[in-house]
């Protein structure tokens, strides 16, 4: 057997915790959730894609950050409440202690051309991070011609139009319906 196959069923509390802070502190410029997928469905197969992407799509809907919402209901499903509230303490810490070191020391030197110019790399960074790993979650979709027209389509309307999400999913929730209906 692999070593992803021996990975056990039901993770322990401190696992969840260790394993959403440590996606919380390697992860930076949105890229999250790309790191959620990889340890929930490839490291260590506590979701399987499908259910991967049901969780996203339902964190989507919800108010709050995706990958927040991912990591409590990930935590839900694999523990209960205390699962869901280990897996968003553990996601958050990282990301709430680095912002608090880096926004003091930035306070102290923003009018350092090196300072703004270390943050413009950074977002140049956090762009193509971005843009990875969109591909990375999206690939199975970019094969299918359908799938691709409401990528494209749903690109078109948010970033071209610039329509609110909530306009966006007005449109092409329906479309989406239309398109992917199973036929009887």
């Amino acid at each position: 057997m692999n070593e992803i196959a021996d990975q056990p069923a039901n993770p322990s509390l401190w696992e969840i915790f260790y394993e959403f802070l440590l996606i919380g502190a390697i992860s930076f410029g949105g890229g999250i959730v790309a790191y959620q997928k990889i340890l929930l469905t490839e490291k260590r197969r506590w979701l399987n894609d499908d259910e991967f992407m049901a969780c996203l799509a339902i964190s989507q809907t919800m108010p709050g950050l995706n990958a927040v919402n991912i990591a409590v209901l990930t935590g839900d499903k694999l523990r209960g409440v205390l699962g869901a509230i280990l897996a968003a303490v553990g996601l958050l810490i990282p990301g709430i202690a680095f912002v608090l070191v880096m926004g003091t020391l930035y306070l102290g030197n923003s009018d350092q051309p090196l300072a703004n110019m270390v943050l413009a790399c950074v977002g140049a960074a956090a762009t193509g991070l971005l843009s990875a790993i969109t591909y990375r979650l999206g690939r199975k979709q970019f094969n299918h011609f359908k799938s691709l027209l409401v990528v494209i389509a749903s690109f078109y309307l948010m970033s071209i139009l610039s329509l609110s999400l909530v306009m966006v999913l007005l449109i092409m929730v329906p479309i989406a319906l239309i398109l992917f209906h199973p036929k009887s």
